[in-house]
């Protein structure tokens, strides 16, 4: 199996590689470059080629070769997202889908797509892959117009995937302390007390990165036939949680003091998520919050996380990009002006 993934040096894709590797893949990578240098633990996976290029200009030839595309590269979550909507959508939907149709010309058979379960915004009941949508922000929103394109792209010889992933939480190489788990837990580990800024009443699917890179290997392999849907959503029964849950399990287990300093109003986001599908053909998630919590607890433990750490630009995805475009090492459409030390 050769695969290419885009994103390959982020949050999930250094996971993703290095599951990759163990299975023995000839895997490629494809990814701008601006978290290379992070590693708060080390990172592993042999690649046969490493692409270091933006997304929008993807071709053919960055794909020849490739049996699986797995497209996980893109503004990675809301805060990015908002500092520019119009951007946003140039790049993750419209550069996604022109990776799609140069995987699909360059002979790629599967294109695997990283969405979200964002796309559903607000939900009453559990939500499943038939639920309307409701994005609340510019990246759920980008991601759902992407989804609607990839799907018109299938054929015969190209199959387009969506996974729709539960918020990922779990150590990686390249760590973000700007989600939700790695969030309370530093704040517990830091300072003693679990600090949420919303009522807590929030509802959020939840899924640990490793589960995502397994599902994604699962969907490079799996037979056609077997897959009789495009849309997954991809999580763990039992895995969706309220936010002041999470800060209550971080409490418990760290015996830091739980605040909830928020309103109602902080958050508009809020929705259960009905992972059915994906079980019904033979995948399950295997880890839950207090085995997350425990591993990421462990790290910051082990490697001395710190405050400075916390407000780092290597772990909070926005503070990097503002820092390159303060550097003038990217430009204000968010495209490097000069090229990265290897």
């Amino acid at each position: 199996m050769t695969v290419v993934v885009t994103g390959n040096q982020g949050y999930i894709g250094s996971v993703l590689t290095a599951a990759l590797d163990r299975r023995g893949w000839r895997t490629a990578g494809y990814d701008l470059g601006i978290f290379r240098d992070v590693a708060f633990i080390p990172r592993t996976g042999r690649l046969v080629r490493q692409i270091y290029k933006d997304i929008r200009e993807a071709v053919p030839d960055d794909f020849a070769g490739a049996d699986v595309v797995i497209h996980l590269a893109g503004l990675s979550n809301d805060p990015l997202g908002e500092l520019d909507p119009a951007l946003t959508e140039e790049i993750n939907f419209r550069a996604t889908v022109r990776v799609a149709e140069a995987a699909r010309a360059a002979g790629v058979r599967r294109f695997i797509f990283s969405s979200s379960c964002s796309v559903y915004g607000r939900h009453e009941s559990m939500a499943d892959e038939a639920s309307p949508l409701y994005p609340q922000t510019a990246y759920a929103a980008s991601k759902a117009a992407a989804e609607g394109a990839l799907l018109s792209l299938e054929t015969d010889s190209f199959l387009p995937l969506l996974l729709r992933n539960a918020t990922v939480y779990g150590l990686s190489p390249r760590l973000r302390l700007d989600l939700m788990v790695q969030d309370l837990a530093a704040r517990a580990y830091l300072y003693g007390t679990v600090e949420v800024l919303s009522d807590g009443t929030p509802w959020r699917p939840l899924v640990h990165v490793g589960d995502v890179a397994r599902a994604c290997i699962f969907f490079s392999q799996a037979p056609a036939e077997n897959i009789t849907h495009r849309i997954y959503n991809v999580g763990r029964s039992g895995g969706n949680y309220q936010v002041r849950e999470v800060a209550e399990q971080t409490g418990t287990l760290t015996g830091a003091a739980v605040r909830i300093s928020g309103s109602s109003a902080a958050d508009s986001r809020s929705y259960r998520v009905d992972f059915s599908r994906l079980a019904g053909i033979g995948w399950q998630g295997t880890q839950n919050i207090a085995d997350g919590l425990r591993e990421v607890l462990a790290a910051y433990q082990k490697r001395g996380l710190t405050p400075a750490d916390f407000s780092s630009s290597r772990y909070i995805t926005l503070q990097r990009y503002q820092e390159y475009v303060a550097a003038g090492l990217m430009d204000s459409r968010l495209r490097l002006t000069t090229a990265l030390p290897v």
